[in-house]
């Protein structure tokens, strides 16, 4: 029954792109007829991901594709069915958001069609990725992902910058691919067959174990957004469309963390810890670096892109104790990472989610992406702002929301490092979770400055100033992400428990006293170690804001006067004198000045003989040293390289047929 689910989900998003080519030049094919059937599509996905989770089921059925000796095979377990369940909610969520999102093109010159057929086929294919069971349907399905989101990713191709945010994140989709497919070429040969129940039954050398591992971990890690092989991420996901931003963001990286978990935990199976150590130090350093340039950014959905590198970091952090954990022998510390990780990745796909859909819709209304050039929004769009204030709060991690759940349960599988025998690992752990600590706090700081520059405060231009509130079902949208955030953080148990079924799927162990308290208490070791009550620091807050609310408004109190406040002479207060983004990260930016590679420009112009100063300009560009440290090497490489073999373009015939007749010479004396 789920598995029929999950395969109508994969049809219903076909038949969104089906029904987008109709589209051209009207609109109301993409509101009334491709988008109700993403409604469907992620329904159904939901409910079949939501069910084998329950059941803790594997469903597995053998398709009428592929090649005639290798049949396309899809299987359902729980750990698809939680990729699954992600993709469904945010494909719903999308699908309500939608119709009136997309009104704003209805009178440009916009390719409809490209939108909603590129939209279907980019669902579709992360559906399948997570249904396959064999390597062929799986880079079927993965290219098909790729290639489908680069044409959305170009949607705005009018403008240079978003082309080359296109080929950058082509070029990269399928480097990485090309990784991932010869570690499925390792695990093939050795398994004799590209089905996954060949490959798990394929008995590697750790030499081999640890090729296949290295090239998932480039591949995946690389789609994922790894720091150093983050570049395409903030240049691609700021260009596209917001709901497609909320899609790639939200729910294609996760669908990269469940490649790597597929390939590293379930398919290749015998973990060395030394893996765990590379994964826990990437995932460390891409969550501190992820989460500083996003506090450098002003750019709405730029700040979003890189703050995206930040979780993913985390999710790894929690993935590379998972690896240590199992590799030294300690499944249940591991089944307890690996929990922390996998959550961490449900929570990230719903509150950043949340935040793609909110800032699609401030840009909107507002048709400014600068949040400099916003301000005063809370007012003017109520319902985004108290939604957006959901999703800073959930990915600050403050309880009681969903992200200070799973990330408390990271820093709980961390302090269990006294358990290994490895005194190195032992002080590596904490050390990273240290760095998590640090992450945590500059999160904080980073969704203070995006939400009080963006909604609060006085409006910065006349856009932010006439900002009218939107239609229902982006409200309704946000809405629903909204109270899943809140749902999972005040109630962790019931999804830790859902999860707890994966590792024991994947290592033969699971949570052991995770949920024994039932829904009120979370105790991921025992009780008498560490215990987490996320209904009771609810009740709390509310007495607490109860208490406040009464000291500050007493019952029978006069009315408070009210007057203008005392300007010092200034003259009333203007958007001139607020914090602005670059003025609120400042003390960061020179704290950690090594990080980035800033470029500042004052610009100055003076009257009466330089004694006043009519006009000051200040412009900041801060740039990222992976690209001259590692990208554009390669780039002066290949280009060297094209130059040279340039040189054989003679433009004679002759010369063309010499090289083809010394080539027929080496090939016949090789062959002989």
């Amino acid at each position: 029954m789920a598995l029929n689910l999950a395969l109508a989900a994969v049809l219903a998003a076909l038949a969104s792109a089906g029904v987008s080519l109709f589209a051209q030049r009207r609109i109301a094919v993409l509101k009334y007829l491709a988008f109700p059937f993403l409604l469907l599509s992620g329904l159904c996905a939901a409910v079949a991901g939501g069910m084998i989770l329950g059941d803790g089921d594997v469903q597995s059925a053998q398709l009428p594709f592929g090649l005639p000796w290798l049949p396309w095979q899809v299987r359902l377990d729980v750990l698809s069915g939680l990729f699954l369940l992600i993709i469904g909610i945010v494909t719903f969520a999308v699908g309500l958001f939608g119709p009136g999102y997309v009104s704003e093109y209805e009178h440009g010159g916009h390719p409809l069609v490209q939108l909603g057929v590129f939209t279907g086929l980019f669902v579709a294919g992360m559906q399948l990725v997570v249904l396959a069971n064999d390597a062929f349907m799986f880079m079927i399905a993965w290219e098909l992902m790729s290639l489908s989101s680069y044409f959305l990713v170009v949607f705005h191709h009018e403008q240079a910058a978003n082309r080359r945010a296109g080929f950058l994140y082509l070029l990269m989709a399928h480097v990485g691919g090309l990784a991932i497919l010869l570690g499925y070429g390792v695990l093939a040969t050795f398994g004799d067959g590209f089905s996954f129940d060949a490959m798990r039954a394929a008995l590697l050398s750790p030499l081999w174990a640890s090729v296949a591992f290295s090239l998932a971990f480039f591949g995946f890690g690389m789609k994922a957004g790894l720091v150093p092989l983050h570049a395409w991420l903030p240049e691609a996901h700021p260009v596209a469309p917001s709901h497609i931003s909320a899609l790639m963001s939200g729910v294609m990286l996760k669908v990269a963390i469940y490649g790597f978990v597929r390939m590293t935990l379930d398919l290749i199976g015998d973990v060395q810890w030394g893996w765990g150590v590379a994964v826990l130090l990437i995932g460390s350093i891409s969550a501190l670096l992820g989460i500083l340039y996003a506090m450098q950014q002003n750019d709405l959905k730029r700040l979003l892109a890189y703050s995206s590198i930040e979780n993913v970091g985390v999710i790894f952090l929690g993935l590379g104790m998972a690896l240590v954990f199992i590799g030294t022998g300690h499944q249940g510390l591991g089944a307890i990472a690996l929990v922390a990780g996998l959550f961490h990745a449900f929570n990230h796909a719903l509150f950043k989610s949340l935040l793609f859909l909110g800032a699609g819709n401030v840009i909107q209304r507002t048709h400014e992406q600068n949040i400099e050039r916003m301000g005063g929004l809370l007012t003017r769009l109520p319902y985004t702002g108290v939604f957006f204030l959901i999703g800073s709060m959930s990915i600050a991690s403050l309880p009681p929301f969903n992200g200070f759940a799973s990330e408390w349960l990271t820093f709980q599988a961390a302090l269990q490092a006294g358990a290994l025998d490895n005194g190195v690992l032992r002080i590596l752990i904490p050390f990273t979770a240290a760095m998590l600590a640090l992450t945590g706090a500059l999160s904080v700081a980073c969704f203070v400055k995006a939400y009080g520059v963006a909604f609060l405060g006085q409006p910065r231009s006349r856009r932010a100033r006439h900002a009218r509130a939107t239609a229902w079902g982006m409200r309704g949208a946000q809405g629903l992400l909204a109270l899943l955030c809140l749902l999972a953080g005040v109630l962790p148990n019931v999804m830790v428990n859902l999860l707890s079924t994966i590792p024991k799927l994947l290592t033969g162990t699971g949570l052991q006293s995770a949920t024994v308290h039932g829904w009120l208490w979370l105790t991921p070791v025992s009780s008498t170690v560490a215990s987490y009550s996320a209904p009771l620091v609810l009740l709390g807050i509310l007495v607490a804001w109860g208490l406040a609310w009464q000291l500050l408004h007493p019952r029978g109190a006069r009315a408070v006067r009210r007057g203008a406040i005392w300007d010092c002479g200034f003259g009333p207060l203007n958007a001139r004198m607020q914090y602005t983004g670059t003025s609120f990260s400042m003390p960061l930016r020179r704290i950690f000045s090594p990080v980035w590679r800033i470029e500042e420009k004052v610009d100055r112009q003076s009257e009466a003989e330089g004694l006043r100063v009519s006009r000051l300009a200040h412009q900041m560009q801060v740039h990222d040293h992976s690209w001259a440290a590692l990208y554009e090497p390669i780039g002066r490489f290949v280009l060297l390289a094209a130059r040279r073999i340039a040189l054989l373009q003679q433009g004679n015939i002759r010369v063309y047929i010499a090289y083809s007749f010394f080539t027929l010479l080496v090939l016949l004396w090789l062959i002989s």
